[in-house]
């Protein structure tokens, strides 16, 4: 298993990606608008960001390693995504909520089968989950767990067939928090 992806909900996209960018050399991935509502006026603005170490989109982001200690395997840094809301949408009110700063609002761990990763948090009783069903669009299958009682952190699991970020299941993903995010200090 490794960290796929740290989410931050923000309230200036465009700084925070430029922070990233500078400070740490990530790269933009994808960038794209997510509405909550027909009349579009409720929506998030999103940008995927990719770590610097990603040469090329065939690269693994695991790299197996034999050296005099042994075998081991490295992880590359996780991809960033970056969300900032208009006002009264589902993450300007998770912004709002934290005194207009934001935050890390998830991180991501990619699992070979999010269902089993999914029944096995629920039969040891270690979390819930956002919705009863993953969201699964293209090569992407994901769910969020509610905030965890010991870590206070949403986990999201996500398998992956390829790279990248999928707008449908990122409007889903964010309407399945929208009622527990307005709990959350």
């Amino acid at each position: 298993m490794r960290l796929d992806h740290i989410a931050y909900r923000t309230f200036n996209r465009d700084k925070t990606v430029a922070f990233f960018m500078e400070a740490f050399g990530y790269k933009k991935q994808a960038e794209f608008e997510i509405f909550f509502n027909d009349e579009k006026t409720d929506k998030a603005l999103c940008i995927a960001l990719e770590p610097p170490e990603k040469i090329n989109p065939k690269m693994p982001f695991t790299i197996h390693h034999i050296g005099f200690d042994g075998e081991t395997d490295y992880h590359m840094a996780p991809e960033i995504f970056v969300s900032e809301g208009t006002p009264g949408s589902i993450v300007w009110n998770w912004v709002q909520a934290r005194g207009g700063i934001g935050g890390i609002h998830h991180i991501a761990y990619e699992v070979p089968d999010v269902e089993a990763k999914r029944k096995e948090w629920i039969e040891k009783g270690w979390g819930d989950f956002t919705s009863k069903t993953a969201f699964k669009c293209d090569d992407l299958t994901q769910i969020f767990t509610v905030p965890h009682s010991l870590t206070g952190m949403v986990y999201e699991f996500i398998e992956r067939k390829g790279h990248g970020f999928c707008a449908a299941n990122v409007l889903e993903l964010m309407r399945s928090t929208a009622k527990i995010d307005k709990n959350i200090p």
